[in-house]
């Protein structure tokens, strides 16, 4: 069986990186902080902001709520609260369905370029 390297996924991310993987400006990042209590990054001795990968999913969740679903910030604060669980289901699917119909519309260009 041939040698696969694993595939290395970093223990933290920064700020910058975090707003770049969503494309917002990190003092949007550091406003839901204080707006949602689920959202605690570790902080070093300088002060600066590491996210977890569990950090990132929660900010894709506040992400989706907020920016694709249009929640107030205390709408999205009652979701996160009271629902979490479905509130990550729904966005998953919701991701999951956006993948299907890309890929679908892959097949499709390809089919109309081969006719």
């Amino acid at each position: 069986m041939p040698y696969k390297e694993k595939e290395i996924e970093k223990q933290y991310y920064t700020i910058g990186e975090v707003a770049g993987m969503f494309d917002v400006a990190p003092s949007l990042i550091r406003f839901w902080e204080t707006e949602f209590e689920q959202l605690k990054p570790k902080k070093n001795k300088k002060g600066n902001r590491q996210y977890t990968p569990k950090d990132i999913e929660t900010l894709r969740t506040v992400y989706h709520l907020v920016k694709e679903r249009g929640y107030t910030i205390q709408g999205a604060k009652e979701v996160m609260k009271n629902k979490p669980v479905q509130a990550k289901d729904k966005m998953e699917m919701v991701e999951s369905l956006v993948k299907v119909r890309a890929f679908l519309q892959g097949i499709k260009d390809q089919l109309n370029t081969k006719a």
